[in-house]
């Protein structure tokens, strides 16, 4: 919703918005872009007249500012469906959608047609680093959009992704998630059909070929051509070996298209670059010059992001929640680091995970951390038992405090410190960033020696 305020603002509307426990980098977005922000969801709000009111699916019915509105008698629409009749509606939408991976491929995506001179518009749902910002509006015919299959709004139970009406759509990946909308993995297939469903003869999919789950949509029926990624009939990556590198080589059809040298790591990246290079040759960028602008992709924040370095001890921030990601992340940061450390902090905040629907695939998810330090407030099962596999390296705080005293303390010169939350945890990074830089202040103070 703050990107799409962005994109409003930029179109040449005055915005006004209201949201709950806002917190960096959207705050900051918002701030930029000069768009006020009122903290919670007074009925007095209506007092401002707007000519439209813009309602995200975090509102609910009983939220004391919807139902003046409702009483009212006051216009209002769902941000997904106010994008597609203002922005969207003559342009070339590339959505990507997808459990995971998302905001990564978006961004790529956006990249590559910036640095291949399209000028796209976008909406993605976290800041790529190479634009310092979620959402832009441009006059360029072609528009990237993170495709979310979460449901649009209290009164549209439709996944906001079939607002879009794409010309390029990406299929990441398909795995449970949400558990507080969707019943069951079918269910999220077939709102993937749906997706599916909009797509025009004339257009494309680009999909994972090596998911199930997917193939399980297309086969409830398809009127687009596909190109999948990941095997060898598709696109596919080969590594290259360059050192300690994730480099590859593009390959199409036995035909190596291009090579990508970059910092990322990890399988799950080269597959999001590979999506990323197909859905922009549709948009008619030759893969070798999409490779060219990966190796200047600076990733978005939040994935894998170093916020600073203290005491020899190193804090990344993950927007990882969903156990599949978070076992991606730690895997990522092992490859990296080697046999130095890894201390895991998880806020299992979403819904689907304080549900406790995945609390079973945790300790899997965490095993290649050296310690593990979960933060158990506001949940409702029992993380101790849930945590019991990983032994005497999981640790539990309840207290938000005592839960940074104990990382502080524990943590060692050589450390790595990967905090994984899709919500702002309390300002954790810098609160820990401070404890280890007080630590080193002190007058008698010496590294510790692990």
């Amino acid at each position: 919703m703050g990107g799409i305020a962005a994109i409003a603002r930029q179109a040449g509307h005055k915005v006004t918005g209201c949201d709950a426990n806002v917190y960096p980098p959207m705050s900051t977005q918002l701030e930029i872009q000069g768009i006020d922000l009122i903290e919670g969801y007074a009925a007095e709000q209506t007092g401002l007249k707007p000519d439209l009111w813009v309602i995200g699916n975090v509102v609910t019915r009983g939220t004391p500012l919807v139902e003046e509105i409702l009483n009212r008698g006051e216009p209002y629409i769902s941000g997904p469906q106010w994008l597609a009749q203002n922005i969207l509606r003559a342009k070339w939408v590339l959505a990507v959608a997808g459990t995971h991976g998302k905001t990564t491929t978006s961004a790529m995506l956006a990249w590559i047609l910036e640095a291949c001179g399209k000028n796209p518009g976008f909406l993605i749902g976290g800041v790529p680093q190479n634009f310092g910002a979620s959402a832009r509006f441009t006059d360029s015919r072609f528009f990237v959009i993170e495709a979310d299959e979460y449901d649009t709004a209290f009164f549209d139970k439709r996944s906001k992704f079939v607002h879009y009406g794409p010309r390029t759509a990406v299929l990441n990946n398909l795995e449970f998630d949400h558990a507080d909308i969707f019943r069951d993995l079918a269910t999220i297939e077939q709102q993937f059909h749906h997706l599916v469903r909009i797509v025009p003869k004339s257009g494309l999919l680009v999909a994972n070929g090596l998911d199930q789950a997917l193939a399980r949509v297309l086969k409830l029926g398809r009127w687009t051509p596909v190109e999948y990624f990941g095997i060898s009939s598709g696109w596919n990556a080969e590594a290259l070996d360059v050192g300690d590198t994730d480099s590859f080589r593009v390959i199409l059809a036995g035909q190596e298209q291009g090579r990508v040298h970059w910092k990322l790591l990890g399988e799950h990246n080269r597959a999001n670059g590979l999506a990323a290079i197909a859905a922009a040759h549709h948009a008619g960028v030759a893969p070798a010059a999409a490779c060219e602008a990966l190796g200047r992709f600076e990733n978005v924040k939040r994935r894998m992001e170093l916020r600073g370095t203290a005491g020899g001890v190193a804090v990344y921030d993950d927007f990882a929640h969903h156990p599949t990601a978070i076992a991606t992340t730690v895997a990522g940061l092992r490859h990296k680091v080697g046999k130095a450390r890894i201390l895991a902090v998880l806020e299992p905040r979403s819904n689907t995970m304080k549900l406790g629907v995945m609390k079973d695939a945790l300790p899997g998810s965490l095993a290649e951390a050296d310690l593990v330090y979960f933060y158990s407030a506001n949940l409702g099962w029992n993380p101790v038992d849930v945590l019991a596999p990983l032994g005497k390296k999981a640790f539990c705080h309840h207290d938000f405090d005592a839960l940074v005293a104990a990382i502080a303390a524990e943590a060692k010169r050589g450390d790595q410190v990967l905090v994984m939350s899709n919500g702002g945890f309390g300002g954790i990074h810098q609160k820990l960033l401070d404890r280890l830089s007080a630590a080193i202040a002190l007058p008698n103070y010496s590294p510790p020696v692990r």
